[in-house]
């Protein structure tokens, strides 16, 4: 690349800089998402961000301190109006909350009602029944970082669209990044296919372990989708049952 092109390309990543955008994406590859059993179709890219572009230096970059670190993408999201959604009657932007330092980091959709009148992720009654998960793992809610997708409620509580998602997931991926938990955990279909750029069902998704960004990441369902189908809790056990034995945790008493 000869230096004027290099100056055009810095003088636009500079641009992008301003806006809040430091990650930039090639949707058709996943380059640093591995299964340990290979998926039978290709991924198709959401969320999962490329390394190996040039990109401009994010303003945590510099820091040690993992909480000084999440002020520092908070306080770089904003009030943020960049997608459709701070526009769809969003009241509170939803950054997420939780241990900074947390080796277990659960992803979900995105904020509901009660989220998006509280500022806080999973306070709603899907937000009972996942703090219900984390005590059975032997966990309280404060050791381990919850946060969403996208940071906005979309209206009527609908799935979030790929727009939307392109637009607010690279603050997911560098709160990711600061914390460096030793597993992720992603509730439902929405948040696993963003992360892992895979267009599976969850049937292919549940039960194994994905590397993911230096971490590995989890599969299961949704709580919302457990009060439900409550059938499914037995699954879902199974499924933090792998987690806790990866992260050598015991099940609360009774638990079982």
């Amino acid at each position: 690349m000869d230096s004027h092109t290099q100056q055009l390309l810095t003088a636009r990543l500079q641009y992008y800089r301003d806006l809040g955008i430091y990650d930039f994406y090639r949707r058709e590859v996943a380059p640093n998402v591995s299964a340990v059993e290979q998926p039978e179709t290709l991924p198709i890219s959401t969320c999962v961000a490329t390394p190996d572009l040039f990109v401009a230096p994010q303003p945590e970059a510099a820091v040690a301190d993992c909480a000084e670190a999440l002020r520092l993408i908070k306080e770089d999201l904003g009030e943020c109006t960049r997608c459709v959604l701070a526009r769809l009657g969003r009241k509170t932007i939803v950054f997420g909350e939780g241990n900074a330092n947390a080796e277990l980091m659960f992803v979900g959709e995105g904020p509901g009602a009660d989220e998006d009148e509280q500022g806080r992720p999973f306070v709603g009654r899907a937000g009972h029944l996942l703090n219900k998960m984390i005590e059975a793992m032997g966990l309280k809610r404060e050791q381990v970082y919850i946060a969403n997708v996208v940071k906005c409620r979309p209206p009527g509580n609908r799935t979030p669209e790929r727009e939307e998602i392109e637009t607010c997931s690279p603050f997911l991926l560098r709160q990711i990044a600061v914390i460096q938990p030793k597993a992720v955990v992603a509730l439902g279909a929405v948040a696993a296919r963003c992360l892992l750029g895979l267009n599976e069902p969850m049937a292919k998704l549940r039960g194994r372990w994905f590397d993911f960004r230096g971490t590995r990441l989890a599969v299961t369902y949704h709580p919302a989708f457990l009060l439900r189908d409550p059938r499914q809790k037995k699954e879902t056990w199974k499924d933090l049952q792998m987690v806790m034995e990866y992260l050598g945790l015991k099940p609360r008493r009774g638990a079982d």
